[in-house]
This record gives C-alpha cells, structure tokens and sequence, in this order.
C-alpha cells in the first residue's frame, strides 16, 4: 500500500485561534457594558452609539459570529485534515475565508453602533453585509466538501457529520431569512411582513442557536474531547440517533419563541411537540459526550482542560432542558419576555460554547507551539472564577426574570393590578442587575487570566507552521464487504449533504408555506392602513435606535397583559410591518397600545430626559433625536420599495409623500410649541412621536360594560 507524505496547515489555525481570543474579549468586554448601561445609564455619556438599544446587538453578533464563529472555524481547520488525513482543500481558499470573515466582522462593528440595523435578531446587519456573508460562506462550503473528497479516510467520523449539517443548514438559514429590499445602501425592508416575518425570523433565529452555536460544537465535542480524555467517544450508535433525530427536530422548535402572540394556534402547538421531542437528542449527545470520561474521572479533576469540557457539555444538557420547558405554554406565559429567557441563553453562550472553547484552547495551543501549557494553576483559577461568574450570573437573572413576572401579573383583592406603573417593577429588580454585572465581571476577568497563559505558552515554545504526516493512499472499495446502510452513506458526502438538507428542510417548508397559501391564518382588518411618510420616518428612526430591543409590541391575551397596555394584538395589525418588531424581551413596557395615551409633550420630553417623566428610569436619554434634522433623501425608494411588497401605497405616491410629511410634521409641532416645546417639524423627534402616537389606534375596541 502506498504510503503518501503530506503537511497540515497549522498556520490558518493559529490565525483562528487569535481571533477567537480577541474578539472574545472583545465581545465580552461589549457585553459588561451593556450590562452596566442598565446599572447606570448615565455611562453611555449621551452619545448615540454608546446606548443600550445600538450596542446590545454589537455584544449578541461579536459572541456569537466573532468569538463562537472564529472558535468553530478554529476547530474546523484542526479537525478535519486530521480526520481526512489530507491537508485543507485549497489553503488560498482558507486565507479568504479568514480575511473575508474578519473584514464582516469589523463591518458590523461599524455599522451596528451607528444605527444601521434590520432589527431582526442575530440577524441585524444590512444586506451588503449579507451578501458578503454569503458569498464567505460559499468559500467555507467548498474548502470543506473539497477536503472531505480528497480525503483519505473512506469512513466520515461523526464529528465530520455536524460539519456538514451545520454548513449547509446555515447557509440555507442564511438566505430565506435575508430575503429584502434594498432601499439605500445600508436600508433595506425584509420580504415578509408582521406574523411572517416573525415566523421566518425565529425559525431563523432558533436554528441559528442550534446550527451554528450548537451542531458545530457537537462536532468539536465528539473530536477534541476524545482526544483530551485519551477516550474513545462511547457510543458509535447513540451518534448516529444523536444526529439525525437531532437535525430532524430542532428544525421545527423556532414557534415555541413565539406563543401566546398572534401567531397561528396550530403552528405554536407545533412548535411546542416538537421542542418537547428535542430534549431526547440533545440529551443524548450530552450523555455521549459525558459517558466518554468514564473511566477518567481522576484525570478531570487534575486537568484543567476536562473540566472546562465537563462543564461545557453539563451546561448543554441544562440549557437543552430549558428550551423545551420554555415551550410548554404554562411555563411560558410566566418566563418569556423577562430576564429569566436572558439567564437562559448566556448558560448556554457562557457554559456550553465559552468553557468548551476555553478548553480547546488550552489543549491547542501548546500542541501548535508544541510545549507544555505555561501554567495549569492558572488555567484551574480561570476556571473557577469563570464558573462563579456564570452562578452570579444565572442566579441574577434567573431571580430577576421570576420577580418580573410575578410582579407583572399581581391583582389586588379588588381585582386591580399591583403594580400598574411598569417602572415600579424595575425599580425592584435593579440590585439584581448588578449582581449580573458583577458576575460579568468574574467572567471577564477569568479571560484575561486565559490570555496571559495562552500568551506566555506560545513565548515558551516553537510554532509549528506546517505538521508533517503520512498516511496510506485511499484504495479502492471491497465490493464483498457488508455494511450499514449508516456505513455506507458515511462513506459518500455529497449524497450525506443532500439527505441532510432535505431532513432539516421538511420542518421549515410544513410552518412558513401555510402563512402564504392559507389566507385565513392571518386575517385582514379592514382599518389597519399603511404608515404615513412621517411615521415610516419615525418607524425607522426607531428601529435605528434599538428600541425594540427593550420594548415589545406584542400585548398577549392575559389579563394582566390587557389591563396594563389595552387590547390584545391581532395578526392583522402588522400586515404593513416589514420589520416585524414584536421583541424578545421587556425591559421597559410593551408599546403596541402607546399611541394616543401620552399627549405629544409626553414623548417630548421622555426622550430628552426619561427620568423627567418617569423618576428612576433606566432608559437612556436620547437629546440628538431634538436637535438632528431628518433625513427624508430615500423617503421615496422606501415607498416605491414598500410598494413592491405588497404595501398598497398608490403609484406615483411617492411624489406627494413629500408634502404630506410636511404637514404632519408641522401639525405635531405646533402642538409642542402651544405646550411650551421649543419644537421644530424638521426634527428627527416629530417623525419618531408621529410612529409612537400611531401604534395600535387602526383598531377600535369597545370596552364591555
């Protein structure tokens, strides 16, 4: 047999490496402020991209596409030719898919803080970015599947398998949710409206935390914790049902996201069923994973390493006991939009996809430089600091999301509510808030710690641009040999590829084609209109600010939900939304009802000085939006953009957008200067008090008597 020598490229795994730290660090860092803005708001220093509503999704896009992303493509660059036995497919290739990934980071670092954004969760970045995302992630597809053919291995090991899935499932993901309009060069309206796009969304959204923040590492797991333990994984089978029914499943979970909102009954329930099935393959990839120790125990409690791992897979079977508690419909009434869902996620960012990369790390790292660790002292401190980050954390939030909504729906003997001044329940909850800082802080500090070993580990010790290796020549198949129908489709990638595209496919075809063909899954109202050229000015404004990060508009039907905002949303409200804006968390009251319950004064002055209106508020104050100018270059593309989305603004109508904005704007305004505003219509302020004192008043409710 023939005996062929080959090298592996450590250098693309060393440039990965360094950006996971430091854009880890980075987002992190991001993330502490975020979480101090809420302590103290006063710390943005009145600067428009230093806000809550601009940076929370800079903090959300570096974890997850910076520091997780760099950390998966680490793992992914080491793994594979190792497992190919082959080097990467094309090394140009590599280079381009670093660069090209970097430079998209950076882009969105840039343009997420001044305001350019879609709104839309983990997917906020404009579509030229997008585009460039798609177009790296067909250079990823290519290196990968070139690598695999060229391999020498006949035999794909599982972790090969959730390499796969996730790259064609993210790029699957990718393109039906970026489907839009562009409008200008970073503004651009999504192709779905109200209870579609917030179907699409979230069926995003949700297969955006399983395909890229879990299949990947699933993937990482089943390579780099075998090789830490000197274990082989347990079970080749439980693999194999881990997989599938895994990819099957998590596809159909993204409506659990969505119950009690005007989404159609039918796909909650689905949603529901399905998340409730997802806990038997998640479980079954942590016992996998768990089970591959046994027999190791004593060398996890001496290497730092395991730990990290052992922590990171018990984190993953937490979280992935979460999520389908969430879906049930009793839980979720009480947990969704509070802090408990924020404690929720950060157990699976922190513990799952931080502590397995900071294991990686640590067992990589002085592989590469081919030396020991600098010091293990220091890698078990920066453990437990960081798993004592995570307790105060979790703890926090978990405490904080509880009293929320306990708070939220207390009624009074007389049947009134509690607390019917959404501030007040804040105010009890702000010490939590910091303890959640503090927690941050622990975390953070435990990455620093990692950094300095990593940094003297590589001082110590001689990097190894290209690990020399052979390996036999793939020969041909035996013909004779019987196999699995599982052996033989590990054996054929393209055709792997394909079966795995059209499992994950089925769920997502069976929720979003219904909301097109079944008219009745969305009913019109005959008096819901498009927005006015002022208050689209104003929606956009809002949407460039961030404040859907913070508020809701979506009153769901509880009592307590009715009595405190108004009526309860109806799908055909938001056929005209494109962005949907129904938000995922509630840190200030929903505002679906707000319009016509404060005079235009109110809003005024709440948006120069919150505190001013509500003592207390940790809403930042937004001064700019009284002295900026609006911008009304594109209102016409915006229109004819609308237009061609079904929004029935009539032809030619952008020509007298123009003149209407003007009287609207100057009506709104003289009612500010007769209260005593120094308002003028040209302002950002007027556009942004015309959206708010518009939402929920195309419906008239009659109260019962």
């Amino acid at each position: 047999m023939e005996i062929q020598s080959f090298a592996y490229d450590n250098r693309i795994v060393r440039n990965f490496a360094f950006a996971t730290v430091i854009w880890g660090f980075v987002g992190m860092l991001v993330g502490l402020l975020v979480a101090f803005d809420l302590v103290f708001p006063s710390w943005n220093l009145g600067l428009p991209f230093t806000t809550f509503g601009r940076i929370r999704p800079l903090h959300t896009n570096a974890v997850i596409f910076a520091f997780v992303g760099n950390a998966i493509f680490m793992g992914i660059y080491y793994s594979l030719p190792r497992l190919c036995k082959t080097p990467m497919f094309s090394s140009l290739l590599s280079k381009i898919h670093f660069w090209g990934w970097q430079g998209i980071i950076l882009s969105a670092a840039v343009t997420l803080p001044l305001g350019f954004t879609t709104s839309k969760e983990y997917a906020e970045l404009e579509w030229p970015i997008d585009i460039a995302i798609t177009l790296i992630w067909v250079v990823l597809i290519i290196n990968i599947f070139g690598t695999i053919l060229k391999r020498r291995e006949r035999h794909m090991y599982v972790a090969i398998w959730f390499y796969i899935a996730t790259v064609v499932t993210v790029a699957v993901l990718h393109i039906v949710n970026s489907f839009e309009v562009p409008v200008s060069f970073l503004k651009s309206y999504p192709l779905y409206a109200g209870v579609q796009d917030a179907l699409v969304q979230w069926w995003y959204g949700h297969n955006a935390v399983a395909f890229f923040l879990t299949t990947p590492f699933l993937g990482l797991m089943y390579y780099f914790l075998p090789k830490a333990a000197n274990r082989p994984v347990y079970s080749y089978r439980l693999s194999i049902v881990h997989f599938w029914s895994l990819i099957f499943i998590y596809i159909w979970a993204g409506p659990h996201h969505l119950l009690y909102t005007a989404l159609p009954d039918w796909a909650q329930s689905l949603g529901t069923a399905f998340s409730i099935m997802l806990l038997a393959p998640s479980w079954g990839g942590m016992i996998n994973g768990l089970l591959t120790l046994r027999g190791a125990w004593d060398k996890v409690r001496e290497d730092a390493v395991l730990k990290f791992m052992v922590v990171a897979v018990t984190a993953y079977g937490m979280a992935t006991v979460e999520g389908p508690m969430l879906s049930l419909k009793n839980v979720n009434a009480i947990m969704h939009y509070t802090d408990w869902i924020i404690s929720h996620v950060h157990v699976g960012a922190l513990g799952w996809n931080g502590f397995l990369t900071f294991g990686i790390l640590y067992w990589l790292i002085p592989r590469l430089w081919r030396t020991e660790l600098f010091s293990r002292k220091l890698a078990n401190i920066h453990f437990w600091i960081s798993t004592l980050g995570i307790v105060f954390y979790a703890v926090a939030m978990y405490t904080s999301g509880l009293t929320q909504s306990l708070l939220w729906k207390q009624f009074t003997e007389m049947g009134t509510l509690v607390y019917p001044n959404f501030l007040e329940t804040v105010l009890r909850i702000s010490p939590l808030y910091l303890v959640r800082a503090v927690g941050g802080t622990l975390y953070l500090a435990g990455v620093v710690l990692m950094i300095y070993n990593l940094i003297k580990t590589a001082r110590q010790g001689s990097f190894v641009a290209e690990e020399q290796h052979q390996a036999p020549a793939l020969g041909p198949e035996d013909p004779l040999q019987k196999e699995s129908r599982h052996r033989w489709l590990e054996k054929r990638p393209v055709q792997f590829a394909v079966l795995a595209v059209v499992v994950i496919l089925i769920g997502g075809l069976v929720e979003i084609i219904p909301t097109y063909v079944v008219k009745s899954n969305i009913p019109t109202i005959a008096s819901v209109k498009p927005y006015t050229p002022l208050e689209l000015e104003g929606r956009d404004i809002y949407i460039r600010e961030g404040c859907n990060t913070c508020h809701s508009q979506m009153v769901r039907p509880f009592r307590s939900e009715t009595e405190r905002y108004g009526e309860y949303s109806k799908a055909g409200e938001y056929v005209y939304d494109h962005p949907f804006l129904w938000g995922s968390k509630r840190t200030g009251p929903d505002l679906h009802r707000v319009g016509g319950k404060y005079p235009h004064f109110w809003h005024y002055l709440h948006m120069n000085d919150p505190t001013s209106m509500s003592p207390g508020s940790i809403m930042p104050a937004y001064p700019w939006l009284l002295t900026d100018d609006l911008d009304v270059s594109s209102l016409g593309a915006k229109i004819a953009g609308l237009r061609t989305l079904g929004v029935p603004y009539a032809a030619g109508y952008e020509t007298r957008a123009p003149e209407e904005l003007r009287l609207q704007a100057e009506k709104i305004a003289a009612e500010l200067i007769a209260a005593g505003a120094p308002a003028e219509p040209q302002k950002e302020i007027i556009a942004l008090i015309a959206y708010l004192q518009r939402l929920g008043t195309d419906i008239k409710v009659t109260p019962q008597p």
